[in-house]
């Protein structure tokens, strides 16, 4: 029985004082495309956003379904959908630009909220090569269709808000907030819920 307890702790122990690896040598985290994650950075290089593009990581997802990719910017991760293998090299490259340029978008805005697919994002992709690049995807995935059950409505400009899910929170119609408010949140824009199936 002791010599297993010092034979745990000098195991512990050679582990502690081991050297540690230097983020260069790290080996790729699970699911990480290493190619693709230079083709990335060398992306972010061309575009004067090397602090961006010193930690951004490609994986491939198998759980996506119907999504192409999705951009994490807290994380610097880009996830892919493994079919996208199965339809084109093209394609992965299309995807990983357009997913890349939510990060780039995010990272030039700051801390400043912007619309996914807003203006930023739409320069950006410019930036990284994609002239014309549209919200969605026609890819052949299979699709998920979701019923919104929840109706909002700003008292205002009567802008509707179609949820899948209500509201957890206080929310605002952000074009007025915008117009009148600076964007900040006014209580007189508070959606109103209206209807729900």
């Amino acid at each position: 029985m002791q010599l297993d307890f010092f034979s745990n702790l000098t195991a512990r122990f050679r582990t502690a004082i081991m050297p540690r690896p230097s983020p260069a040598e790290k080996s790729p985290a699970k699911n990480e495309d290493v190619a693709l994650s230079e083709i990335a950075r060398d992306l972010l290089r061309q575009v004067g956003c090397d602090a961006l593009a010193e930690g951004v990581q490609i994986r491939w997802n198998p759980r996506l379904r119907s999504t192409a990719g999705t951009a994490n910017y807290a994380q610097a991760l880009v996830q892919l959908n493994p079919k996208l293998r199965e339809i084109s090299g093209d394609e992965v490259l299309r995807t990983l630009k357009h997913e890349l340029a939510h990060l780039l978008a995010k990272h030039r805005a700051g801390r400043r909220r912007i619309e996914p697919h807003g203006t930023e994002w739409r320069q950006a992709c410019h930036d990284l090569g994609l002239a014309d690049e549209t919200r969605c995807h026609n890819l052949p995935l299979p699709r998920r269709h979701v019923v919104r059950k929840h109706f909002y409505r700003c008292p205002a400009c009567k802008l509707e808000v179609k949820r899948v899910r209500p509201f957890r929170r206080r929310v605002a119609c952000l074009v007025c907030c915008r117009r009148h408010n600076r964007g900040r949140y006014d209580e007189q824009f508070r959606l109103e819920k209206w209807r729900a199936l």
